[in-house]
């Protein structure tokens, strides 16, 4: 039996379904491997929860318009920052409490490139990503992050999918077997813990 170690491992979040099962499966890995977890979400003008900055009039009788334009957008950023930082406090809090050594992150700009340039910074072993599996049309216009990142991060790489089987319960071990006896199912592959 080989093993696999993953001393640390990332987590990107969002507020979708599929972050959710890949934080789940994250929390699962990195009790089973006794690995240190950071929870990341990027802070993005991409992202379709961020505001949008308005148009500029650049005009010498539009000037209060536009500083009124101007506030308006930091205040939403403001609000955008804050309210992902109190999801991120959140995840890191679950996590704690399955024992984990976590951290918890938020950098800011296009997710892809952060995240993978975020790995690289923090030595990450392993990054574990939710897929929002866009095609076509879609995927043009909004980009595939998960896709980015597998073609581009510095270390492996787990996407969970939206159609992931796996129970989407909070990750326990099962009684009677200790984390290096397990072993996690992930797709076709086994990783086993030891």
């Amino acid at each position: 039996m080989t093993s696999v170690s993953f001393q640390t491992m990332m987590v990107a979040i969002d507020a979708s379904d599929v972050s959710r099962k890949a934080f789940n499966r994250a929390i699962a890995l990195a009790k089973a491997l006794h690995s240190k977890l950071i929870v990341t979400h990027v802070l993005s003008f991409r992202d379709v929860d961020s505001p949008k900055p308005l148009p500029s009039y650049s005009s010498p009788d539009s000037i209060q318009i536009d500083e009124m334009l101007r506030q308006r957008y930091e205040e939403e950023w403001l609000a955008y920052v804050q309210h992902h930082e109190a999801h991120l406090k959140q995840k890191v809090l679950e996590a704690e409490a399955f024992g984990l050594p976590v951290e918890g992150i938020q950098p800011h700009g296009p997710a892809g490139p952060t995240l993978c340039e975020t790995a690289r910074n923090l030595a990450v072993d392993l990054l574990i990503v939710g897929s929002h599996q866009r095609r076509g049309i879609s995927e043009l216009l909004m980009g595939s992050t998960s896709n980015y990142i597998m073609h581009h991060a510095p270390c492996s790489v787990l996407v969970v999918h939206p159609q992931d089987t796996q129970p989407d319960t909070q990750p326990d071990a099962q009684p009677g077997i200790s984390a290096t006896e397990e072993s996690i199912p992930i797709g076709r592959q086994e990783i086993s813990a030891v």
